[in-house]
């Protein structure tokens, strides 16, 4: 069994990276969101640093004894006791390929639930082989990606499809995610883990097997032909021309993975692809190569670098609107929309992972290791809507 409050720990949370630049936005949700209220959890700030903990601690407005735990992810020993502390542990502290292994290893073997921001899919599938099973003897949910990727994509088509079997009677075999408008940054950390994952593959030529292949978190299954995405096209049912999408390969991953885990409540022969919307006629064709031009600039060294982020005011007036779009066989057409408030890659990130560890508390699915959507679906929605300003409605 997973940790439970049967279970004696110290701690309901640990935010471990607090003193990082996105762990710290994590630790200030919960002080500003929970801070005294009734149903604030037991929690505690995380990190290498003692000294840097405490500083983190006086710039967030955090009380004075709000715990502090020292862990390094160099020291494997240090990682299981702080597990052994706490019931779920909330990580933002990547690449996860280079610091991440000995954390999701120590959290499956003692039980504690974990979640992270992750969207480097080779790791993801070599810890699914690695600790799937232990994890499901354990109890431990470790729920990958529970940051702007994957949770509004993984969640956006769950939602779809609830709705869709709801007025249908049968889920959408085929399913567009389509990036509306999008203001704000991916993470510093979002950018140094493509770099890895880049780099790796250079070093290991068959990773880019498993980058390219639709299938690669869902072992023992593999469904239709996916759309690639990768080159801007005209598409003639929302009347524009769409762009590749720089997050897709991940977010792809992820929905299927969530359809395995569920026992494939969108199909067996699900079909699904994301891109960006432009606009019709030659202004959004040129956006459309624009934009498919400029994936490589996150190889690039321009951006935030790990630990360091955007204005307040900057992640105060990000957003970003997704439209999902489920077309059935009979020419029926949903559409579905799901917007955040605060940029993305920070703002937003930083409140969907607390409150995936909040959700975490209070799940009773089986342990392994999955997806936001696999593990708390419907339940982690309402906690976004109510927590982390995000909507999730259907679109007549």
């Amino acid at each position: 069994m997973a940790a439970d409050a049967s279970e004696t720990r110290e701690f309901d949370i640990i935010v471990y990276g607090a003193t990082g630049y996105t762990g710290r936005l994590v630790a200030e949700h919960f002080v500003h969101e929970y801070g005294g209220k009734a149903d604030a959890p037991k929690w505690a700030m995380a990190g290498r640093n003692q000294s840097k903990l405490e500083d983190v601690r006086t710039l967030i407005g955090a009380p004075d004894d709000t715990p502090l735990v020292v862990a390094d992810a160099e020291s494997a020993a240090s990682l299981e006791a702080m597990c052994k502390r706490t019931r779920v542990v909330i990580t933002t502290v990547g690449p996860y390929q280079l610091y991440g292994d000995d954390l999701v290893a120590m959290c499956a073997k003692t039980g504690t639930d974990y979640a992270d921001l992750c969207g480097e899919p080779a790791w993801m599938a070599e810890k699914i082989a690695q600790h799937h099973a232990t994890a499901e003897a354990s109890g431990a949910r470790i729920c990958f990606s529970a940051g702007f990727d994957s949770i509004p994509f993984d969640l956006g088509v769950l939602m779809l499809q609830e709705e869709a079997v709801k007025r249908f009677g049968n889920p959408a075999p085929r399913v567009k995610g389509r990036v509306r408008k999008m203001e704000g940054t991916f993470s510093g950390g979002t950018a140094a883990s493509f770099k890895a994952t880049m780099a790796a593959a250079a070093k290991k030529p068959a990773l880019l097997k498993t980058l390219a292949d639709p299938f690669a978190l869902t072992p023992g299954f593999e469904g239709p032909d996916q759309p690639a995405g990768m080159m801007p096209h005209y598409d003639k049912t929302l009347e524009s021309w769409t762009a590749p999408f720089i997050m897709a390969s991940i977010n792809t991953k992820n929905v299927h993975r969530t359809n395995a885990l569920r026992g494939h409540p969108y199909g067996e022969d699900f079909v699904y692809d994301e891109m960006v919307l432009t606009s019709p006629g030659e202004m959004g064709k040129a956006a459309a190569q624009a934009i498919a031009g400029g994936m490589k600039s996150m190889l690039g060294d321009g951006g935030p670098k790990p630990g360091e982020g955007p204005t307040p005011e900057a992640r105060e007036n990000g957003f970003y609107d997704i439209l999902f779009v489920g077309e059935m066989p009979d020419g029926e057409v949903l559409r579905y929309g799901v917007k955040g408030k605060y940029d993305p890659g920070y703002g937003s990130t930083s409140r969907m992972i607390a409150e995936t560890g909040m959700a975490l508390l209070e799940s009773d699915a089986p342990g392994g290791v999955g997806t936001p959507g696999s593990f708390l679906g419907t339940a982690l929605v309402e906690r976004l809507r109510k927590r982390a300003e995000l909507t999730f409605e259907v679109e007549d």
